[in-house]
């Protein structure tokens, strides 16, 4: 486990993501992307394990699989932990957890196999074990096979640092991020959210442009492990300074307070520049002056906010006025049902896989650009 050798890393994103997620990883160079169930497999040392944290906007959280063996039974289990290089991977002082998940195994007691692979590690290594620690190991026991990883994110990485204030049902960077490149989002072209909530997806886009990394304002559980260099993480942590786009960020909202929010959450993502927003309804939304672009929501839905009839209107005036007023737009809109979609009038193409959000189900519909 030396900061050069290769190991497994797996970046975890929302189900439904993970192709969209393993397109980013090939667009920022990462090696051997394969999508599977809830996430990307990539290969990599542990530069590439701070870079992911770093860099990845789609990304959940990073874990490096540090250790696989076969484990029959505890005792089994409890000789190959203290076999684990823990004085590579972990600090002696700094307090650690074991969470372990069994399934289909011999080992099927979860908690006991927590407690083996704790005490192995206090004994081998010395490291205190606390529940509140922010190192987290995850022992996952699959078919007796037993994979110890290392959460090196620490808090979810949608946490960008930035966002104080949030509206209620806030869309996660993550998510918003992920939908934006579904939407063939690259940062040229302008966006419009016309329903920005606490604006995550204009500031999101505003990132996107601006070149900047979204882990660039916060800490990571990585830092506090035997393999963190921080000289070079503050050398890798040095780029991305960023670049000025060339085209604007709209967002609308009939509430003054998620229009002021959204402003300071923009001000503190170094993003207020090019961004804006502005306090009025659906129906007076226009097109900005300048190149059409990318028109995407995530309006209020039945379960989120109530009963789904009330909002049939209001879907039906976002799709008149978009279809009067954005020719050459495409439209992004995510919604947990299919009638709200089709209540737009807007010529949407058959939807994706359903994603969740907040633990409802929503999907990403998208136009070409409108006539």
């Amino acid at each position: 486990m030396s900061t050069d050798a290769d190991f497994e890393i797996y970046v975890v994103t929302a189900p439904g993501l993970e192709s969209v997620l393993c397109a980013e990883t090939q667009a920022k160079g990462f090696r051997e992307p394969t999508p599977g169930k809830g996430g990307v497999t990539l290969k990599g040392g542990w530069p590439e394990v701070w870079r992911a944290n770093l860099e990845l906007r789609g990304a959940t959280r990073v874990l490096a699989r540090v250790a696989a063996f076969r484990a029959f039974h505890l005792a089994q289990l409890d000789k190959r932990a203290r076999r684990v290089p823990w004085a590579e991977i972990l600090r002696p002082d700094v307090p650690v957890r074991v969470e372990a998940s069994c399934k289909g195994s011999r080992i099927y007691h979860a908690g006991a196999a927590a407690q083996r692979i704790e005490r192995a590690i206090r004994e081998e290594l010395g490291a205190p074990v606390s529940d509140e620690a922010a190192v987290v190991i995850k022992a996952r026991i699959d078919d007796d096979l037993c994979t110890i990883s290392i959460d090196t994110s620490g808090e979810s990485l949608h946490k960008r640092g930035h966002k104080e204030a949030v509206n209620k049902a806030p869309m996660r960077e993550t998510l918003a991020s992920l939908f934006l490149r579904q939407c063939g989002f690259d940062g040229r072209e302008p966006v419009v959210d016309p329903m920005c909530g606490s604006g995550t997806f204009v500031i999101e886009a505003a990132e996107i442009a601006a070149g900047l990394n979204p882990g660039r304002s916060r800490s990571f559980a990585f830092e506090q492990l035997a393999s963190f260099d921080a000289a070079a993480w503050q050398r890798l942590r040095g780029t991305g300074d960023g670049v000025t786009p060339t085209v604007r960020f709209h967002g609308s909202d009939r509430d003054a307070g998620a229009v002021s929010m959204s402003r300071a959450n923009a001000e503190r993502a170094g993003v207020a520049g090019f961004t804006e927003f502005r306090q009025h309804a659906i129906s007076d939304l226009t097109a900005p002056e300048g190149p059409p672009g990318l028109v995407i929501v995530n309006p209020p839905y039945g379960g989120r906010i109530g009963d789904t009839k009330q909002l049939y209107p209001l879907y039906h005036a976002l799709g008149q006025t978009l279809l009067g007023g954005f020719s050459g737009w495409r439209v992004g809109l995510v919604t947990n049902e299919a009638s709200l979609a089709k209540a737009t009038g807007l010529p949407f193409a058959p939807p994706g896989a359903p994603v969740s959000h907040g633990g409802i189900r929503v999907t990403l519909h998208q136009t070409g650009p409108l006539p």
